[in-house]
């Protein structure tokens, strides 16, 4: 992978902008590289809009350096069953690991994921991710990658025991805060709020010298919202919604404890 390449020409993307990259992810299987380098041209080719997620995101804009197993495509709902079918006709395997969010492409043990939304179904990739995307090269083909705004969207709610990105969002907020519309993030997460205050909160934590990075509007406007809420009486319906973070570590909560899932009824609260 070339991270940035002043000669570098957008040929498939022309007018995204091109991000000088700080670093790029390591592959966990190098002899891998020959199938994600034919995976992103066929993309390239398909012309259908993709973008790449995950570690080579979050590297280029924080100049992290990590190993990486896959390529995370992040495309519409409406293609991925298009991105599926190609590299089938093409001869690859191909599997819906879960026709809400995820497929993926093989070759052999070597794979990359086909998402089109978040596992818990608050996530959907839409137009506004496309026009935020910045472009890098990969294997020698352009790519465009997941804008920040839409980087830090798709990692607040990965909070699992064996899995936690919120290091991911306080780096991209540390590194890339400037690309960040907030905005559009507080928009993203209109109903969910919280969580981005919670992550808002560990990153001021994490770097008192960096609370600046957090615009002033956004901490008064979350805050107000948590002021009027503990003016308010407590909800009538026992809801979990940790279960939007970790189906398995919430499990008990909905089946035994009585609380609603994301969705259905639960028991009512008893004052």
């Amino acid at each position: 992978m070339t991270v940035h390449n002043p000669d570098f020409t957008p040929i498939a993307h022309p007018g995204v902008p091109i991000l000088d990259a700080k670093a790029e992810p390591t592959l966990k299987y190098p002899e891998s590289e020959a199938f994600y380098a034919e995976a992103l041209r066929e993309l390239n080719q398909l012309g259908l809009p993709y973008l790449l997620a995950g570690t080579y995101a979050l590297s280029a804009y924080t100049g992290i350096t990590r190993p990486t197993k896959d390529l995370d495509i992040f495309c519409k709902a409406g293609d991925y069953t298009r991105v599926l079918s190609h590299f089938k006709n093409l001869g690859y395997a191909v599997e819906i690991e879960d026709d809400r969010w995820l497929g993926k492409v093989f070759k052999g043990k070597y794979f990359f994921d086909v998402i089109f939304a978040s596992s818990n179904g608050t996530m959907p990739i839409g137009d506004l991710w496309f026009e935020n995307a910045r472009q890098i090269e990969v294997f020698g083909s352009p790519v465009r990658i997941v804008g920040p705004t839409e980087l830090v969207w798709s990692k607040c709610f990965i909070q699992l025991r064996h899995r936690y990105d919120g290091a991911d969002v306080a780096h991209t907020i540390l590194k890339a805060h400037h690309l960040v519309d907030w905005h559009q993030l507080l928009a993203y997460m209109e109903v969910h709020w919280e969580v981005l205050l919670m992550h808002l909160l560990n990153f001021r934590w994490i770097y008192p010298t960096e609370r600046d990075n957090i615009p002033r509007w956004v901490m008064d406007e979350l805050l107000d919202r948590l002021s009027k809420q503990l003016d308010l009486p407590l909800p009538q319906m026992k809801v979990c919604r940790g279960r939007m973070f970790s189906r398995v570590d919430y499990e008990i909560d909905v089946k035994e404890w009585g609380f609603a899932d994301v969705g259905g009824e639960g028991e009512w609260r008893n004052d």
